[in-house]
């Protein structure tokens, strides 16, 4: 079988930021990376499970909601894979700017945490989520279409 993409990044160099994963026809995959792979500690489940809820929310409320496909965790904890279509490196990058900004300065309740919307409901940290994303911010924040290749 062929290795597919992501198994071709050397984990090893690879730091936190914003990388082009892959472009599928028009949809761009970015590798939100804000843990460095192999050097633990590595982001918990119930953190991770609620930027996902911050995440996809927000972005489904954005200006930019119609170029939105996907936003989702990484199995080894240490980012989130976001895909979108129609939108430039720069709009792409500026938006998830926005959103960790958002991320990083709520305090109201989480969306989508019944047991009718979602299937584990009471794993989430508001408290880890702001912190990880005020910690991510502080890398993104003058982040450029430049930056986006993995250095291999």
């Amino acid at each position: 079988m062929e290795r597919i993409a992501s198994f071709c990044v050397n984990h090893n160099k690879l730091l936190p930021g914003i990388y082009l994963s892959r472009i599928d026809h028009d949809v761009v995959t970015y590798d939100i990376r804000l843990c460095r792979p192999n050097c633990p500690p590595f982001l918990p489940n119930p953190t991770m499970h609620t930027i996902e809820h911050l995440f996809a929310t927000f972005a489904r409320n954005s200006a930019e909601k119609d170029h939105v496909i996907y936003f989702g965790p990484m199995g080894c904890r240490t980012g989130f894979y976001f895909l979108v279509t129609g939108l430039s490196h720069e709009q792409a990058i500026a938006l998830i700017q926005e959103i960790f900004g958002k991320i990083a300065a709520y305090a109201g309740p989480v969306p989508g945490t019944t047991p009718e919307e979602c299937g584990n409901y009471l794993e989430h940290d508001l408290a880890d989520a702001t912190r990880q994303a005020r910690k991510f911010i502080g890398i993104i924040e003058h982040w450029i279409p430049e930056q986006l290749q993995y250095q291999n």
